[in-house]
């Protein structure tokens, strides 16, 4: 298995994470999953590992990108009608393969059945990925199962929403911010160092607020 492809694997839970932020928004889950592994495969193409970033920190905000297009574009993933074919035949393949071995296929066992390059079909099959249900019965017996998503990949991508919406913020509201929350400041000490009032603290602090839960809402 290639790097791209482990990273694939290891990093979709960190697209669960993401896409989970936009459920009962009026779009289909599987369609934010789909969205937040484009962006997943275009952080994974562009990472560049030797400026130091953490990958998780370069891939958040590329696949909430993603995924907030589809809200911009109407609601779809543009996704063509051959695309979707074509992944809809792979992951019948697998199907198939998966039957022959008795066990889960690896990325490269499917690529080599279907005689096209690991890189060709890990993509096909992030296109028309199945999104499984929460309570979804896991087989006969009616025992339910839970998508597993990392408390890290969820507070990672909680972190970086809210730095880019402080970030965002006037140079005095961040000082607000900062001397509040995180160097846990009163707002009386607040407003004397600002050369404010302390109402005016309060009254500025509330409205900041207001303004990052709604860009963290949208």
């Amino acid at each position: 298995m290639t790097s791209r492809e482990k990273m694939v694997e290891n990093n979709l839970g960190l697209v669960h994470a993401c896409a989970g932020k936009f459920k009962n928004r009026g779009v289909d889950y599987d369609d934010l999953f789909q969205a937040g592994c484009v962006g997943l495969l275009k952080a994974i193409d562009g990472f560049d590992e030797s400026l130091g970033f953490v990958f998780s920190t370069y891939a958040v905000p590329a696949i909430l990108g993603e995924i907030k297009r589809i809200f911009r574009d109407g609601g779809t993933v543009k996704v063509s009608r051959s695309m979707k074919e074509r992944s809809r035949e792979i992951w019948q393949q697998k199907g198939v393969l998966c039957e022959k071995l008795g066990r889960e296929p690896t990325l490269s066992e499917i690529a080599e059945f279907v005689n096209l390059s690991v890189s060709e079909t890990s993509q096909l099959l992030l296109v028309f990925q199945p999104v499984v249900s929460l309570t979804a019965p896991e087989d006969e017996s009616g025992k339910q199962f839970d998508i597993p998503i990392e408390s890290e990949e969820e507070r990672i991508a909680e972190k970086i929403c809210l730095n880019q919406c402080i970030s965002q913020l006037s140079e005095n509201d961040q000082k607000i911010i900062n001397l509040r929350y995180y160097k846990s400041k009163t707002q009386s000490v607040v407003a004397r160092e600002l050369g404010m009032s302390q109402v005016q603290v309060s009254r500025r602090e509330k409205k900041i607020l207001k303004e990052i839960r709604e860009k963290m809402s949208v």
